[in-house]
Parts: C-alpha cells; sequence; structure tokens
C-alpha cells in the first residue's frame, strides 16, 4: 500500500528526491556524539562546530557528498598501552548534514579540540523564462 506525504499532492510535481530526503534525515540516527552547534553568522553563512577532542586533523575527514556533509572521525586504536582504568574510547564516528543545493563548504578548521566548518550560501540569481505560446493544434509525440 503506497503511502501517502505531503508530497503526493498533485500540485507539487517533481519533489519526489525531496520526500526521499526528508524520508532519510527522519531515520537517521540520533546519536549525539560528537555533540555540535550550528552558529547563524549572517544571512548567508552559517558555521557548524563539532567538539572533537582527542581527534587531529590526520583522524578527521570533511566531505560533501550527493547534497550531504559528511564528517568522519577515526583513531587508531593504541595497543601497545595496558590500562588500568579505561573511561576514554577510541571512538569512530560519521556526522551526516543535508545541505540545500546552492550551500557551499567554504573552509575547515581545527583548533582546540573544536573542528569549524564554515558553509556559505550565495546570493540566489533571478531567472525568468518567457514560453512561447503556438496557435494550433500540438504536434504529436
Amino acid at each position: 500500500m503506497p503511502r501517502t506525504t505531503l508530497f503526493s499532492n498533485p500540485l507539487l510535481l517533481g519533489f519526489d528526491e525531496l520526500a526521499n530526503l526528508l524520508d532519510s534525515v527522519t531515520r537517521s540516527s540520533s546519536d549525539g556524539y560528537p555533540p555540535y552547534n550550528i552558529e547563524h553568522v549572517d544571512e548567508r553563512q552559517l558555521s557548524i562546530e563539532l567538539a572533537v577532542a582527542g581527534f587531529d586533523a590526520a583522524n578527521l575527514e570533511v566531505s560533501v557528498e550527493n547534497n550531504q556533509l559528511l564528517i568522519r572521525g577515526k583513531q587508531a586504536a593504541d595497543e601497545e598501552k595496558a590500562f588500568l582504568h579505561r573511561g576514554i574510547a577510541n571512538r569512530q564516528f560519521v556526522k551526516k548534514f543535508v545541505l540545500a543545493e546552492n550551500m557551499e563548504v567554504t573552509n575547515a578548521h581545527l583548533h582546540n579540540g573544536l573542528l569549524t566548518i564554515s558553509l556559505e550560501r550565495p546570493k540566489p540569481r533571478t531567472t525568468v523564462q518567457i514560453i512561447k505560446i503556438v496557435e494550433g493544434a500540438a504536434p504529436a509525440e
């Protein structure tokens, strides 16, 4: 039985990808690690700040894949040490943020255990397209 969504409205044509994107976001993991902040810098700029204590730049990867900002962290296991107590875990993570089509990642900066990723929305371009109306019968397809 097909699922009815807001995007099933016959006036919303071609929004299938957006509906799938919303489904994937709502199904994604709600893992809170690493903690992060999202700052609204100005009308065109955002900043994401992740607390990645114990990671250095070599252990982190920031990429954009199919309109998703992916931040991956991987620490190598330290097998040479014998711990009496281990309260600091070697964690791996993948944090995903869905980006609007026109959002651009401008830079990533790591300082004092905080990874800051800057994003910018370029100024929108206004496009007007005039469609010529042809009189007579429609051409056969």
